[in-house]
This record gives C-alpha cells, sequence and structure tokens, in this order.
C-alpha cells in the first residue's frame, strides 16, 4: 500500500502542477499579448502535452463512468432482488460488462479525442 500512497502523491501533484500552470497561463492574457505568447510558449513542450491529454483520458473516464454510477442508483444495473440466502450472490455479475462497456468508452473517447493532443 505505501507504493500507491507514493504513486497518488506524484499524481495529484503533477495534477496540480498542470493546473497552476493552465491557470498561469491562462491569467497571463489580462497583460498583453506578449505576455500571452511567452506563457504558451513556456508550456508547449511535448511533457505538457502528455499531462494535457492524461488530463483529458481521466475527464472523458469520469464523464462515462458517472453515467454508469447514475444508471446503478437508479437500479438499472443491479438486478432483480432475490431472497438473502447463503450463498449470498452480489450485483458483480450484472455490472461488470457495464463496466467493461464503461472503460471500452473511455479508451475510444481517449483515442478520438487525443488525436487533437498530436501535433
Amino acid at each position: 500500500m505505501p507504493a500507491l500512497s507514493s504513486l497518488r502523491l506524484v499524481v495529484l501533484s503533477a495534477l496540480f502542477a498542470l493546473l497552476v500552470l493552465h491557470i498561469g497561463g491562462t491569467w497571463s492574457r489580462a497583460f498583453g499579448a506578449n505576455a500571452w505568447t511567452s506563457a504558451r510558449g513556456a508550456v508547449n513542450g511535448p511533457l505538457f502535452s502528455v499531462g494535457e491529454f492524461l488530463v483529458f483520458a481521466a475527464f472523458a473516464f469520469h464523464a462515462v463512468n458517472g453515467i454508469r454510477l447514475a444508471l446503478v442508483e437508479l437500479g438499472f444495473a443491479i438486478g432483480q432482488p432475490i431472497e438473502p440466502v447463503y450463498p449470498y450472490r452480489t450485483s458483480v455479475d450484472e455490472q461488470r460488462p457495464l463496466a467493461i462497456g464503461v472503460m471500452i468508452l473511455a479508451a475510444i473517447l481517449a483515442i478520438v479525442g487525443g488525436i487533437g493532443f498530436l501535433k
């Protein structure tokens, strides 16, 4: 578990740095065209493009997964209620195809939407 916590810390730090750079670059527009051009030039590297793509892919997954969660909460993806008799059945078998579909759809969205990041 410590490795997972470290990975989360690195990812969150990178996302925060990307957010600060994005807001700073956008904010520089208020100081004129020259400030905007120099700020955009500072973040046009390939590392920043990879970070933007990863944020976009996370957004695509989050959006599609939100639809899945809404379907589950509304009862469309949990199956019919049954008598709770041992051995207990779970709704995992009902939800797994939907979860796999969400992952596939998010991957398609990330690939199609990520074409714009290839420059």
